[in-house]
């Protein structure tokens, strides 16, 4: 069975770098964006299973991401794990990194709770 493919959006470098890393030992097929709009454009060729999308970026927010991506036909069912600044720990220890139907991690995030969320939404 094929690696499941995961997309990360994040105008941080090392953001990339770690977590692509992490994704890629952990036995996921790791495909890298570093703004918005190259991030809708990765997510439409390269049809990942799940997209970890920074909510503050440069130019397109990630939230102005998620919106174009829940609009595209080939994008909409695409699950989206959102990380982010605006979100604080005692936020996700009060949700659960759920907020409105979202995921939510904060930044800096718990690499093994993340890994466990991905695994979740992998399932």
């Amino acid at each position: 069975m094929a690696a499941k493919k995961i997309l990360i959006v994040d105008d941080e470098p090392d953001v990339l770098l770690v977590l692509g890393k992490r994704l890629t030992s952990a036995g996921y097929d790791v495909v890298k964006a570093g703004s918005g709009q190259a991030g809708l454009s990765k997510a439409k060729t390269e049809r990942p299973d799940l997209i970890i999308l920074d909510m503050m970026m440069p130019e397109m927010s990630g939230e102005e991401v998620a919106q174009e991506l829940k609009i595209g036909r080939e994008t909409r069912s695409i699950p989206i794990l959102f990380l982010t600044a605006l979100f604080t720990k005692r936020d996700e220890a009060a949700q659960g990194h759920a907020a409105g139907g979202q995921i939510f991690f904060a930044k800096p995030y718990d690499p093994e709770e993340l890994l466990a969320e991905v695994k979740r939404l992998l399932t």
